[in-house]
């Protein structure tokens, strides 16, 4: 007997037919209009929100195009081009890149794998909170009186200890970059589910196994995101480089003499009105040294995963 025929208050289930007409049935008229005009707002606030991207894109890609030449890539600023300041944000980039990044990744694994809610671990998330909004001048500042500027003689001339260089500048960006990975990787590894942290356990991997080689594996498109964003603006800082490094107009003779960078080459050549064309095309090149990174960076990662 039925389990159904003896409970005469439950009804028993609808048929397999009314089961699937239920299904398949389209839904209300107002209901359709809902949705679709919900979908309509997101599509109309996300074309909003890419607006002033494309338009910035599209005016430094109009406006640079046009002095592209292959001078530019191969004479520093002495002689017409700005291949000196490329080669001096690269060098001052990747010096802070060496310190920040692996500094940033090492503590954001602390802060969520291994301290979490301690009392250290909410210190320092408190500290890189305020670092992220300190302003990049204040950092230029600071670098300038810890590195550059030594104090003063007997006369009261300032004295300049090791002067300005790559290596200061290097530090400035490193101190603008390691909140930024720090905060981005903390929040990459807690997107990473439970069940594959205790599934690597239950296969009798350690703590130290279960985050190197599951937690950092699953959550490295998010942080390479985070670091790309980093260095992104580390290449278009401008006053922290003028106060530690400063600007050279032609090659860079070593890590301990000034270095010239695109953006202190921006900053100095829009005060002259026939340098506007070299200020535009410098800005799509910086724009396009970041979007390339960022490719490679993407593809690179996209296919790590796709071997593992």
């Amino acid at each position: 007997m039925n389990s159904f025929s003896m409970r005469p208050d439950v009804d028993p289930p609808p048929p397999e037919s009314r089961l699937i007409e239920d299904l398949t049935r389209s839904l209300p008229w107002y209901r359709q209009g809902f949705t679709y005009g919900m979908t309509a707002i997101a599509f109309g606030f996300t074309a909003l929100a890419l607006l002033p991207l494309l338009a910035i894109l599209f005016t430094i890609l109009r406006q640079g195009i046009a002095g592209l030449k292959w001078q530019i890539f191969t004479q520093p600023v002495v002689e017409g081009g700005f291949a000196n300041a490329i080669q001096g944000t690269l060098l001052m980039v990747g010096l802070a890149s060496l310190v920040s990044i692996p500094l940033g990744i090492l503590t954001a694994i602390y802060l969520s794998e291994f301290g979490k809610n301690s009392a250290i671990a909410n210190i320092v998330r408190f500290i890189l909170n305020i670092l992220t909004g300190v302003p990049s001048i204040v950092v230029g500042v600071f670098a300038y009186g810890v590195i550059v500027f030594h104090g003063v003689n007997w006369f009261g001339n300032p004295i300049l200890a090791k002067g300005f260089s790559a290596l200061a500048g290097g530090f400035a960006l490193a101190i603008i970059m390691l909140p930024l990975v720090t905060l981005a990787t903390e929040e990459a590894l807690k997107l990473v589910p439970l069940p594959q942290r205790l599934a690597s356990a239950a296969l009798g991997a350690n703590d130290f196994q279960t985050t190197f080689r599951v937690v950092i594996a699953a959550a490295l498109p998010a942080i390479t995101t985070g670091v790309l964003l980093a260095i992104a603006r580390a290449g278009g800082e401008t006053a922290p480089l003028i106060f530690t490094a400063l600007f050279s107009q032609n090659w860079i003779e070593g890590l301990m003499s000034p270095t010239p960078s695109l953006s202190v080459f921006i900053y100095n050549a829009y005060n002259f009105p026939d340098q506007l064309q070299m200020v535009w095309t410098a800005s799509l090149v910086l724009v396009s040294m970041v979007l390339l990174l960022g490719l490679v960076s993407r593809l690179v990662t996209r296919n790590r995963l796709n071997t593992r």
